[in-house]
């Protein structure tokens, strides 16, 4: 499978054909959405919560994520990879922003980077990474590392006057230069307004149907993560449930002596290197 280019992804656009975007935050998950044929694989900075137990993604460092994209981009090498740029890594001034991005490509093997906000500053910063060399992917509605600002993690522009203003930021954030957005926590109106109005791909996460691609968070829909499910995931898999049982099953054989069976899960010896073993003992 050759990996994505965003020509791909307008020709996809173009086309009609929705672009299929996950999460992974390590090398096997990565590995298993490539073979499942993803368009788009994101290490997002919700790693804080999912991989490293956080509360936030607030405490999350460019180390974590730079570490955890290169965990990635070995497990999926033929999959556009985008690097989410975590908290305060680009909010002090473009310089810090560009170098942090080209952190990204440069030691992770990233093909975009991803930032929070629609603001002016935020624009600046999409201006001055894009115009660094570096693809960049916006990311409006429900932006967790604005918690505070926003009234924490509740669905966005439910309100005539909210709605207009994502719609607003959706178009400064596609004048700034990123080459795509994600929208997350908004209604369905919204999201079709948004993507109806854009001339980039436009993802969406709890943003209804008619955008051009879906995110979401892989630990979400195969129930690992249990902590809360927000209302826009669907549950295709129970994994953590097989998992527990898995884990339950091995801790009662280990026990109770059943495993491991000798036969069946260790190596051996010839006959005469046992004999010559024991008699090596005696002396």
């Amino acid at each position: 499978m050759a990996k994505k280019t965003i020509n791909d992804f307008a020709q996809m656009v173009e086309n009609g054909e929705k672009i299929v975007y996950l999460t992974a935050y390590d090398y096997l998950t990565a590995k298993m959405e490539e073979k499942a044929g993803v368009d788009m694989i994101l290490v997002g900075d919700s790693l804080g919560m999912v991989s490293l137990g956080y509360d936030t993604t607030f405490p999350v460092t460019m180390d974590d994520m730079i570490r955890h994209c290169s965990a990635v981009r070995r497990g999926a090498p033929n999959t556009f990879i985008v690097g989410d740029m975590p908290y305060m890594s680009y909010q002090t001034s473009n310089e810090q922003a560009i170098a942090n991005a080209g952190r990204f490509i440069k030691e992770a093997g990233a093909d975009c980077i991803k930032l929070e906000g629609g603001g002016p500053m935020i624009a600046e910063r999409i201006k001055a990474i894009q115009q660094a060399g570096i693809l960049v992917m916006g990311h409006i509605g429900l932006t967790p590392q604005l918690m505070g600002q926003i009234g924490g993690y509740r669905a966005q522009g439910r309100s005539s006057a909210a709605a207009m203003k994502i719609v607003n930021e959706a178009k400064a954030v596609e004048a700034a230069g990123a080459f795509s957005i994600l929208v997350e926590g908004i209604p369905t109106a919204v999201g079709k307004a948004i993507t109806e109005r854009a001339g980039i791909p436009i993802l969406g996460i709890g943003a209804g149907s008619y955008t051009h691609g879906q995110l979401l968070i892989y630990a979400d829909m195969v129930g690992m993560y249990d902590n809360f499910t927000p209302k826009f995931v669907k549950k295709y898999a129970n994994v953590g449930e097989v998992l527990v049982n898995a884990f339950k099953e091995y801790t009662a054989e280990v026990r109770q002596g059943q495993f491991p069976i000798d036969d069946e899960h260790t190596y051996k010896m010839s006959d005469a290197e046992v004999k010559e073993f024991l008699a090596a003992l005696d002396k």
